[in-house]
């Protein structure tokens, strides 16, 4: 028996359903994501969060002549399914599939790629402005979550859409949740749409004890009424928006799609800026994502009749828990350690540093501009500041890691979560530039452990140095290795020899010094002798140790997950001529100068040669030819 969603090859479809019908498609919808969310993992939390809101989007407007912006993107599964994309569907998130987030090159019917959040006031903004530049008639619409408000980039877009007023729709999708609960003052700001109760009580309240009084009464009585949008203004988020110069509308409830439906309709014939504020419930409709929102905000496989989510392959913790637990041991002895995350405590592992030093953990929201600024403060007052942040996540902040924390020479800690591919999220998330757009920052220490030991050392080296320092790990287990229980500061700048070699030396950093010495095993079974150094640090290098190498072999090959522009291997490159070395050949092995789509993290790495095949043929052909000119 086929279904309603069987019917819809796009918007225009979904125009032809009753009214009864719509209720029936968001269940099949719903039942679609979790499917495949289940199988592939994703972003589920949000997306079923707005499956009503996208069939009334969807069924009010045009899309694709009517602009629909999604915030993020990751609420976006519904919308879809919705337009043309059905068929394709059960590969999001693989390697060639459809993206996890909106890609113009995928559908005509998303507009504007996202991924980063906080953008879509501005792009919407962009669009409405190119349209009315054009002469064109068509309708722009924003959809942005309350934690994406949090980013300062939503204000900016905000300030100058209601400035401008043109013809914009913003929906303010509400469901008091960004990845972990939302924080801060807009948080509570928004959560004063429950007093519109008190509102109501309040005004009937007065307006008794008004009635019963002499004509001085009924006068007052009149004002009061003439006051009373003025009076519910002070409790509700309206006052806010509304500042801004736009009309606000709301809260309605985000799970009814007459409701929706018939706000939308209305909104559609306004030709001024509108705020549509919408209530719903991240999860809706799963109960493992409606009880526990954070786990299934992106979440990896799992089993739908449990929602028991299945683990990756073996192998040690992961590097992000124990980054968590060793910045907690740390800061058990260091009262001057303070932990910072913006909006994502789970995901940075700092979850039991909260439980345990709450007065010296602070979740700023999705806002790493401020995070960083706010960690040059604490530093610049004598705490030791440690900012956990997702490699690309870190680039929005980048004029304040510059301006704030290394033009002061400020001890704050860079803790980079997500280094090197990160896998099905893609090229939105993965942290492939943090060498390059670090290294260059004068007073900035910046290195990478082999394994989740040495991490354990970094992490301590890195809160007694008495200057910026940023240290990268990646996404996942690690090697499995022994745990040090007492941790030791590592001699700055120095990195270390794991293996003598004649014909040449691989000079590694981070992931791939593992690979550098099964690189090396396996060549030497061809006869090929290999040095193999772990760098330790991109800045400063080991000039020493990297000059011996190039001295005694002639032959050096980086090894870095990183993209090749700016990365570890050129600054060997700057090394050597720097110091006037000749007649050393380098090859470099990072990821190359373009944006690597979305797909497993070992299919990736394997696409780039960054595996261990890839590595072994590539120094193969170098030494062979070098071998070969050189005879």
């Amino acid at each position: 028996m086929s279904g309603i969603l069987d019917r819809i090859n796009g918007p225009a479809d979904l125009k032809k359903l009753s009214a009864r019908e719509l209720p029936l498609l968001a269940a099949e919808l719903r039942d679609e994501i979790i499917a495949t969310c289940a199988a592939n993992g994703g972003h589920l939390a949000p997306s079923l969060g707005v499956v009503e809101l996208t069939i009334a989007l969807h069924r009010v407007f045009d899309s694709p002549r009517d602009r629909i912006i999604w915030d993020v993107g990751h609420q976006a599964y519904a919308h879809k399914l919705l337009t043309c994309r059905r068929d394709r569907f059960a590969t999001l998130r693989t390697l060639g599939g459809i993206s996890g987030f909106p890609k113009r090159n995928e559908s005509p019917h998303d507009v504007f790629d996202t991924g980063h959040t906080s953008t879509s006031i501005s792009a919407a903004l962009g669009f409405a402005v190119a349209r009315d530049l054009k002469k064109e008639r068509n309708k722009v619409i924003a959809v942005i979550g309350d934690g994406s408000m949090t980013g300062g980039l939503a204000y900016e877009g905000l300030n100058q859409a209601g400035h401008l007023n043109r013809d914009l729709v913003v929906i303010l999708n509400d469901n008091e949740m960004s990845i972990a609960e939302n924080v801060g003052a807009l948080s509570s700001f928004l959560s004063r749409t429950i007093t519109n109760e008190f509102v109501h009580r309040f005004k009937k309240e007065m307006e008794g004890f008004l009635e019963g009084l002499d004509g001085v009464g009924q006068g007052m009585l009149k004002v009061a009424k003439r006051a009373e949008e003025s009076f519910k203004g002070l409790f509700t988020p309206g006052m806010l928006f509304e500042a801004f110069g736009f009309e606000y509308i709301g809260p309605i409830d985000g799970h009814d799609i007459g409701l929706l439906r018939e706000t939308l309709e209305k909104v559609r014939r306004f030709d001024d800026a509108v705020l549509i504020h919408v209530i719903t419930k991240k999860g809706k409709g799963y109960r493992p994502a409606e009880e526990n929102p954070s786990l299934f905000h992106g979440v990896g496989p799992f089993e739908v009749a449990t929602g028991k989510v299945l683990k990756g392959k073996g192998g040690g913790a992961s590097y992000t828990a124990i980054f968590g637990e060793t910045i907690r041991k740390i800061a058990g002895d260091d009262e001057r350690v303070v932990a910072i995350t913006a909006a994502m405590p789970d995901g940075t592992g700092l979850a039991p540093f909260a439980r345990e030093f709450p007065s010296r953990f602070f979740d700023v929201g999705i806002a790493e501009q401020h995070a960083v600024t706010f960690a040059a403060g604490l530093a610049a007052e004598g705490l030791r500041p440690v900012f956990a942040v997702y490699s690309s996540f870190l680039q929005r902040a980048y004029d304040q890691v510059f301006h704030d924390v290394c033009l002061q020479n400020l001890p704050v800690v860079f803790a980079i979560d997500r280094s090197g591919v990160v896998g099905s999220d893609g090229p939105t998330h993965h942290g492939v530039f943090d060498l390059s757009y670090l290294r260059h920052l004068p007073n900035m220490t910046l290195m990478a452990p082999k394994d989740e030991n040495e991490l354990q050392h970094m992490i301590q080296t890195a809160v007694g140095h008495d200057g910026p320092v940023a240290l990268r790990y990646p996404r996942g287990n690690g090697t499995g290795v022994p745990l040090d229980q007492a941790f030791r500061t590592l001699p700055i700048g120095k990195g270390e020899l794991l293996r003598k070699g004649r014909d040449g030396a691989i000079i590694a950093l981070g992931t791939m010094v593992g690979l550098a010495l099964e690189v090396a095993e396996t060549l030497a079974a061809e006869g090929i002798g290999l040095a193999v150094v772990n760098a330790r640090f991109v800045k400063p290098l080991d000039r020493e140790l990297i000059l011996a190498m190039a001295g005694e072999t002639g032959r050096l090959f980086t090894m870095e997950e990183n993209v090749l522009q700016g990365g570890f291997g050129t600054a060997v490159l700057e090394l050597l001529e720097e110091e006037g070395v000749e007649g050393v050949a380098v090859t470099r092995f990072g990821y190359p100068d373009r944006y690597i789509e979305q797909g497993e993290q070992p299919e990736l790495r394997a696409i780039c040669g960054l595996d261990a095949a890839g590595l072994a043929a590539g120094i193969r052909s170098a030494i062979l030819g070098l071998t070969a000119e050189g005879s």
